[in-house]
C-alpha cells in the first residue's frame, strides 16, 4: 500500500465499526490520554466539589468535566473556554429560573429559552451554547437535595470546578503538538510530491488520463489544508499554554510558519496539474527535460519533508528547489507554447513556496531564483 494512502486508511479505522478484538484494542491503546484526562478530572471534580467545597449531589462537578474533556477535545483555547462559561451560565440560569417559575413542562420550555437567549447575548455560539442549553435542561429536571443550601450558586460553582478540572488536564496532560502537526504537514507534502512524481509520468509517457487523475487529486486537497490550518492553530496554543510543552514551542513554530506556503502549493500544484492535462490534450510538444524538473521538484519536497522532521537546515532541500525551476526554466525551447510556458512559471512557482517555507525571505527568494 502506498504510504500517502496509508495514513487516511488509519485514521478512518477510528471512525467506523472496528471487526475484531484487536481493531478495538488498537483504538483503546490510542485513547490512553482521554481515559487519564477523564478518570483524574472527574473524580478531583468531584472530590473538590464534595469535600472542599462541602456541596451534596455534587454530580455537575463531573458532569462539566467529561463535557469540556470530550465535546472540546483539540479545541483551541478560546473555544474551551468559551465551553466551560456555557456549562456554569447555563446551570446558573437554569436553576435561577427554576427557583422563580418552579418545575415542569412549560417552565422547561421557558427556562431552555430564556437560558438561550442569555447566553447568545454573551456572545456564546456553536458548542458553548448547545452545552448552556443542556445544562438548564438537566438543572430544570432534577430535584436539588434538600437542606443543600442555594442551589443556583452551589450548581454552579460545581458546573465551574468541573469545567476547570477538565481544562486543566487538556493543558497538563495534553496531545504532542509536534506529532499532531507533523503528521499533517507530512500528508499535504506527501500528496504534492506524488502529484508531481505522476505528472513527470504523464508527460513522459504522453498520458493524459493520468494528468487529469492528479488535477482531480490536486483539486479534492482542500479539506486536508483545512485540517493542517486548523491543526496548525491547535498546535500552538497548546505549545504556548500547557507548560509540558514549552519545550518544544520552537518546534512547532517551525511547522505552523510553513502551513501558509503549503496552502499556496496546493494552488500551484492544480495550475500546473490542469496545464499539463491541457498541453497533452491539445498535442503540443513536451519540454525537453521538462520531467525531469517535475521528478527533481518531487524529490525536493520529500527531502524538504524530512528535514522538517528531523530540524536540519533545509540546505539539500533548497539546492534541489532551485535546481528544478532553473531546469523547467531550461526546457523551453523555441517551439514554447502558453501551456509549456505556465508549467515552467508554476514549478518556478512551487520552488518559491517551498523556499519561502524554509524560512527564505522575499529577497532571497528573488535571488536564487531570478536568473538568465
Amino acid at each position: 500500500m502506498h504510504p500517502a494512502r496509508d495514513v487516511p486508511l488509519r485514521r478512518l479505522r477510528l471512525r467506523r465499526p472496528t471487526d475484531s478484538l484487536t481493531d478495538r484494542l488498537w483504538v483503546l491503546r490510542r485513547r490512553w490520554r482521554t481515559l487519564l484526562r477523564l478518570s483524574v478530572a472527574t473524580s478531583g471534580a468531584y472530590f473538590i466539589a464534595t469535600n472542599l467545597l462541602d456541596h451534596q449531589q455534587a454530580f455537575f462537578a463531573p458532569i462539566a468535566a467529561v463535557i469540556v474533556l470530550i465535546v472540546g477535545a483539540g479545541k483551541r483555547g478560546r473555544i474551551l473556554l468559551e465551553l466551560v462559561l456555557g456549562v456554569a451560565v447555563g446551570v446558573l440560569m437554569g436553576e435561577l429560573l427554576v427557583l422563580g417559575i418552579g418545575r415542569g413542562a412549560w417552565q422547561m420550555a421557558l427556562v431552555v429559552v430564556l437560558t438561550v437567549v442569555t447566553a447568545t447575548l454573551l456572545g456564546l455560539k456553536g458548542m458553548a451554547l448547545n452545552q448552556a442549553a443542556t445544562s438548564s435542561v438537566l438543572l430544570a429536571g432534577v430535584l436539588p437535595a434538600v437542606g443543600a443550601g442555594n442551589p443556583a450558586i452551589t450548581r454552579f460553582l460545581d458546573a465551574f470546578v468541573g469545567g476547570v478540572m477538565g481544562l486543566a488536564m487538556i493543558l497538563l496532560i495534553p496531545r504532542n503538538p509536534v506529532r499532531d502537526i507533523d503528521r499533517e504537514v507530512q500528508r499535504v507534502l506527501s500528496r504534492l510530491a506524488d502529484i508531481l512524481e505522476r505528472l513527470a509520468q504523464a508527460m513522459r509517457t504522453v498520458d493524459v488520463n493520468l494528468a487529469d487523475a492528479q488535477l482531480a487529486i490536486a483539486r479534492d486537497m482542500q479539506p486536508q489544508v483545512e485540517v493542517m490550518t486548523s491543526t496548525a492553530a491547535n498546535v500552538t496554543e497548546i505549545a504556548r499554554m500547557s507548560p509540558v510543552r514549552w519545550r518544544q514551542r520552537q518546534h512547532v513554530q517551525t511547522y505552523v510558519a510553513t502551513v501558509r506556503d503549503l496552502d499556496n502549493a496546493v494552488r500551484d500544484a492544480r495550475v500546473l496539474a490542469r496545464k499539463t492535462s491541457t498541453l497533452l490534450r491539445r498535442g503540443e510538444p513536451v519540454p525537453v527535460r521538462m520531467e525531469e524538473a517535475l521528478g527533481g521538484l518531487a524529490r525536493a519536497f520529500r527531502i524538504f519533508a524530512d528535514d522538517l522532521s528531523e530540524q536540519d537546515d533545509f540546505e539539500e532541500a533548497r539546492k534541489g528547489l532551485v535546481k528544478a525551476a532553473r531546469l523547467a526554466t531550461s526546457a523551453l525551447t523555441e517551439t514554447m507554447t502558453i501551456n509549456s510556458a505556465t508549467i515552467a512559471a508554476q514549478v518556478r512557482s512551487l520552488a518559491a513556496d517551498l523556499l519561502y517555507a524554509s524560512g527564505y525571505t522575499r529577497d532571497e527568494v528573488d535571488r536564487r531564483l531570478d536568473f538568465d
